[in-house]
């Protein structure tokens, strides 16, 4: 999470998602000595970084002082974040919410006490993923990038960044699971987004985590840490369930930002529909109401009017748009769906051929 007022509260992974592809405190001063909470070493650090499958009780020193020259911290007039360094240009990745409505921006490494200006390159909510480039790309380390595909429950990752402001901070846990669907809430200078293929991680992340990385102990970037997850009932952050977007998805839109200043190919299918939960009699939510569609779009094509109610997607039920956008978070742009509808006092079904979600 950034430090903004969307970064002060703990995420909430399941919120309302209006449109289904219709369109597209810092405590204390940044340390200069990074402070971690990784596992205490068990014996001296050979200097090397750990094997990818070295124990839970093996030290991370090693991999940490690798990784922290490519974290950097990212200032904002809305607050804090962290940033991953890409390449030698002076690229970084970081979170679209971190990012927010913001064109200028102030980056900080580790150990350097002089902050560095930096500029918008892009953004990209739909991902929640921005990229930034320091106007002196001197000193900047690029982090190594692994095959996030390759991430698997029970692997031991790493998490750096600068919680709280606390330059370079390292918390520990394992990856929870893979491929989750989860929805980020809407906030001031950025929109809601599900991210489809989230990695879940117990390595704490807390707010000014978000945009940093996700490592391995081998030391290679495998995700970006985006959100904590809360208890709906409380709103309180729930303890070591965190989520992070993969390394492969934030590399490939980070590039396309960079060559382009936009996204051309979003690899998210999208339905052409506008939609908005509907509630029945009882006040419970009944279905995910269709508000509009957009011209000769998949909907559309597919016979889908104003009205409809989509109440499963496939064999996934949709009783509110946020089941039915996380569906669609994990489909594919080409793939044909069934869609249950009612129409009145109708029970219909209805085959759809997936679009893509627009780039920009």
């Amino acid at each position: 999470m950034g430090l903004t007022e969307r970064g002060r509260r703990a995420w909430i992974a399941t919120a309302m998602a209006a449109a289904i592809g219709a369109g597209g405190i810092a405590v204390g001063a940044a340390a200069a000595r990074p402070s971690t909470n990784a596992s205490p070493p068990a014996a001296a650090s050979t200097g090397a970084p750990a094997p990818a499958d070295a124990p839970a009780s093996a030290s991370y020193a090693a991999v940490v002082r690798q990784v922290l020259p490519s974290v950097v911290l990212i200032r904002t007039p809305g607050g804090l974040g962290s940033g991953v360094v890409l390449d030698s240009k002076g690229n970084i990745v970081t979170n679209a919410h971190v990012a927010a409505d913001a064109t200028d921006f102030q980056v900080q490494v580790v150990g350097q006490a002089q902050p560095r200006p930096a500029s918008l390159v892009g953004t990209y909510p739909p991902d929640d993923l921005a990229v930034i480039r320091a106007d002196d790309p001197s000193g900047l380390r690029p982090a190594r990038f692994g095959d996030s595909s390759r991430a698997q429950a029970g692997d031991v990752v790493l998490a750096v960044g600068n919680p709280l402001g606390l330059s370079g901070s390292v918390t520990e846990g394992i990856i929870s699971a893979t491929g989750r669907a989860v929805t980020e809430p809407a906030a001031p200078g950025s929109p809601a987004a599900t991210l489809p293929d989230a990695i879940q991680t117990s390595a704490p992340i807390n707010p000014g985590n978000s945009g940093g990385a996700l490592v391995n102990t081998s030391g290679e970037v495998i995700g970006i840490p985006t959100l904590a997850a809360a208890s709906p009932q409380s709103g309180a952050q729930a303890q070591g369930i965190g989520f992070a977007i993969p390394a492969n998805l934030a590399r490939d839109i980070a590039r396309q930002l960079i060559t382009s200043g936009h996204v051309t190919n979003s690899h998210r299918a999208a339905l052409g529909a506008q939609v908005a939960t509907v509630t029945g009699a009882d006040g419970a939510p009944a279905g995910a109401g269709v508000v509009a569609v957009t011209p000769s779009g998949p909907a559309d094509r597919a016979g889908i009017r104003s009205g409809d109610v989509i109440r499963s997607f496939g064999r996934t039920p949709t009783p509110d748009t946020e089941s039915l956008t996380q569906a669609l978070a994990g489909a594919r742009p080409g793939q044909t769906v069934t869609l249950t509808i009612v129409r009145g006092d109708q029970t219909l079904t209805a085959e759809v051929r997936l679009g893509e979600l627009p780039g920009g």
